[in-house]
């Protein structure tokens, strides 16, 4: 697979981010991730799932040029499909992040059920520098962290450190960079030693615990395709990034 790699072991499915340096989740990624996750949640041998990224960081996100219309009208509603299959993945889903977990590589992140960070990453929703908003971290984050924390997260748009994204709730564990892969799998493993029936009917009741994520993402994703997109700044603030030159926010 171009930009994705995937492998089973031991009833472990293993998902990694394969386009270095910055593992960038075009729609031809998303869509490759989406079949993985299709195919492994109708597979019995499999009992939990890690994502992580190639080379020196998890992902920085979404390709901004998909995000330019008439782009954007297939991108996002794929993107959210993407994090709702992970969200909806029947089996835990660890995420093992490491350097910079940005924008739509950061929305993937939160989509796990668990994350385990090194010591390096970085999380962050800049999209707000772009003039345009992270729809599935609007619509996961509130039931994630504190309200301040998603406002500054979402409208504020600097990244947190793992120890920060830690005492937030964000990431389960922070470890070195060295023993991010071992601790992961380790988690991985404890999920996959138990009964695949206990575990797909324990994680479906504790989503219908926590509110079925699936209305506030595609509210979020109507939002940002009939609200956001129709205003100039989304525009300037994208193009501006691809011209590598500061925006000039029009709307008032």
């Amino acid at each position: 697979m171009t930009g994705l790699r995937t492998s089973l072991s031991d009833g472990v499915g293993h998902i990694t981010l394969d386009h270095p340096p910055l593992n960038i989740l075009t729609r031809e990624v998303l869509a490759q991730l989406r079949d993985a996750l299709t195919q492994w949640q109708d597979d019995h041998t499999v009992r939990a799932l890690i994502i992580d990224g190639a080379g020196k960081h998890f992902s920085a996100g979404a390709d901004v040029s998909e995000h330019l219309p008439p782009h954007h009208e297939t991108l996002i509603p794929e993107f959210l499909d993407t994090v709702r299959a992970i969200v909806e993945f029947p089996l835990p889903v660890v995420a093992a992040v490491h350097g910079q977990c940005l924008g739509g590589g950061c929305e993937v992140a939160l989509a796990a059920d668990v994350i385990i960070s090194a010591e390096s990453a970085r999380f962050g929703q800049p999209e707000i520098q772009l003039g345009v908003l992270p729809p599935a971290a609007c619509a996961l984050l509130p039931a994630r962290a504190p309200w301040g924390a998603a406002i500054d997260l979402v409208l504020g748009g600097e990244p947190l450190g793992s120890r920060d994204a830690e005492k937030l709730g964000l990431v389960r564990f922070v470890v070195p960079n060295e023993d991010l892969a071992r601790t992961a799998s380790s988690m991985a493993a404890r999920f996959a030693c138990h009964s695949r029936a206990a575990l797909i009917v324990g994680k479906r009741t504790l989503l219908e615990a926590s509110g079925d994520v699936r209305v506030p993402l595609e509210r979020a994703g109507q939002r940002y395709l009939d609200d956001l997109m129709s205003t100039e700044d989304a525009i300037e603030g994208l193009q501006s990034f691809l011209e590598k030159r500061p925006p000039v926010w029009r709307h008032r």
